[in-house]
């Protein structure tokens, strides 16, 4: 008989998963909040760690949340109730959840927030635009490589935004009639403008470029995507829940996964609409 899995016993997959100690210096990752001890009864994944999603999980019967980022960033100074923050911690402590981050961590590894990105584009293998470990590791921000076939540039985009399912895109700079080599950073991937210019792509998709950035980009001629934080990151949840099923069905537990079906980006499209008048 399979023994019960317990929260200790989780971390240990998620590490050997996306290995914990493979996040950068600043970040939080692994257990914010819970009992290593506790059984778990069912997980649920999702990107963030809002209140909304704490009453998803409670609603599911799932004591446990794993999300990419994490509920304490900075360390806390007081748990106040009349803070949003404090009053997240003090829920998930009140429903007795167990919330799990793996947060840079997840960012840097090859099937990651930016391999899984780069793979549904048809990049493949591709490698790391900013190596964070030995080589022989593949690890590092963002990911970068050719396309198996040249790609017309308004299709490309096409592509992406009916993969990330979004409406529209922002693009700086030309976009280059046909595309062969594409770099990508889930997230906020600013800083690596320069880089994937360098590596030679003729394309970089991440999110939340700076204004500054986007104009080095535009005066140099190449081509920078920001496919928004929340869209560029979240094809990570089904890849982490794949992955943590198929470790779960050889170690025979049987846990309920689930993946959030209401967390949104926070962010809404407003279209302003002339009246007749005007």
């Amino acid at each position: 008989m399979t023994a019960p899995l317990t929260v200790d016993n989780l971390l240990t997959l998620l590490d050997q998963i996306s290995p914990f100690s493979q996040a950068e210096a600043w970040d939080n990752v692994g257990l914010m909040v819970g009992d290593p001890a506790r059984e778990v009864n069912g997980i649920l994944l999702a990107l963030d760690p809002t209140e909304e999603l704490l009453a998803e999980c409670h609603a599911h019967h799932c004591n446990t949340l794993i999300t990419h980022h994490p509920l304490i960033f900075h360390p806390l100074q007081n748990i106040c109730l009349n803070q949003p923050q404090g009053r997240l911690v003090a829920r998930a402590i009140e429903l007795r959840l167990n919330i799990i981050a793996c947060h840079t961590n997840l960012d840097v590894i090859p099937d990651g927030v930016s391999g899984i990105l780069a793979r549904r584009l048809g990049i493949a293998p591709g490698s790391p635009i900013q190596a964070t470990g030995p080589e022989a590791a593949d690890t590092g921000f963002g990911r970068w490589g050719r396309l198996p076939a040249p790609v017309p540039g308004r299709s490309f985009l096409d592509q992406l935004a009916k993969l990330l399912r979004l409406e529209s895109l922002q693009v700086a700079g030309p976009l280059p009639e046909t595309i062969s080599t594409v770099a990508v950073c889930g997230g906020s991937g600013s800083d690596l403008v320069r880089l994937a210019a360098e590596l030679g792509a003729d394309i970089y998709i991440s999110a939340e470029i700076k204004h500054a950035a986007a104009r080095w980009a535009e005066t140099r001629g190449f081509c920078v995507v920001d496919a928004g934080h929340y869209y560029s990151e979240n094809l990570v949840v089904s890849q982490l829940a794949a992955t943590l099923e198929q470790r779960l069905a050889t170690l025979g537990q049987k846990v309920p996964l689930k993946i959030s079906r209401t967390q949104k980006s926070p962010f809404k499209a407003y279209c302003y609409q002339p009246s007749s008048a005007e």
